[in-house]
């Protein structure tokens, strides 16, 4: 069985960031990048199904980033999979979330699967909307959310947290799971797997390789920096009926009641 874990390295979250004025884009020059934290969870799920399945599953990894950054995969190849394929093009600089969708899905079609495993977020862009159009892409069934997941007789079987509890879902593969951060706590490279890192195979897809249409359908017009926040207004107020008209009134000077 072959388990795909999609990837994203983000921008490190405390380093100071700037915008390009002509590009529009995050500057990454020099910036520190790590693993998306959500992809390292949906690496452990993978690697929980590997160890219970053993036999020839293999777990590899799919990310699209720039050639300079592909070493940063190192960590999750150190964690326990298998190989990497990195999809680089000059092409897919600044992809938004459709061209990303598009493509990731083009990748698969070309490396093969039979699960693919998502994080449900990303650190930088937060939309969430990856994970469902890559399944929409492929023309496979998604479960998402899931906490646990099982393979039995060729489905995947998932519990899927929900605001009050969990539902027990499945469906046949192939098929696509997006994970939440109740599948485990990514484990630790070792030393052993830190070495054998180094000998793991790192592949690079180009867009043509992989029969990419790159044009975006998000074009950033322009941006600015958020206004400056103002003083807060302070309310004393005898009582709380008075509290009340007090916020009430506050609230209607905005049209907001």
């Amino acid at each position: 069985m072959k388990i795909v874990v999609t990837v994203k390295v983000v921008p490190d979250l405390t380093a100071p960031k700037s915008i390009d004025p002509a590009t529009k884009r995050l500057v990454r020059t020099g910036m520190e990048s790590q693993l998306n934290p959500y992809d390292e969870y949906a690496l452990e799920a993978a690697l929980q199904l590997k160890e219970r399945l053993g036999g020839d599953t293999t777990v590899t990894l799919l990310s699209m980033i720039p050639e300079t950054s592909k070493e940063t995969l190192r960590k999750a190849l150190a964690m326990g999979a298998d190989e990497a394929v990195v999809l680089s093009d000059n092409a897919l600089v600044g992809a938004d979330v459709s061209v990303t969708a598009r493509s990731l899905a083009a990748a698969l079609k070309k490396i093969g699967y039979d699960l693919v495993i998502c994080g449900g977020l990303s650190d930088d862009g937060s939309t969430g909307g990856v994970p469902g159009a890559i399944a929409e892409h492929l023309g496979v069934p998604a479960l998402t959310n899931a906490r646990h997941l099982e393979i039995e007789s060729n489905a995947v079987k998932a519990q899927r947290e929900t605001d009050t509890g969990y539902q027990v879902v499945s469906c046949p593969l192939p098929a696509l799971v997006s994970v939440t951060m109740a599948v485990g706590e990514p484990r630790y490279a070792s030393l052993k797997g830190i070495m054998g890192a180094k000998k793991k195979t790192l592949a690079v897809l180009s867009a043509a390789d992989a029969g990419i249409d790159a044009k975006p359908k998000t074009e950033l017009l322009r941006f600015a920096p958020p206004p400056a926040r103002v003083k807060a207004r302070v309310v004393e107020a005898a009582d709380g009926p008075s509290g009340a008209r007090a916020i009430f009134d506050f609230l209607r000077e905005r049209k907001l009641v």
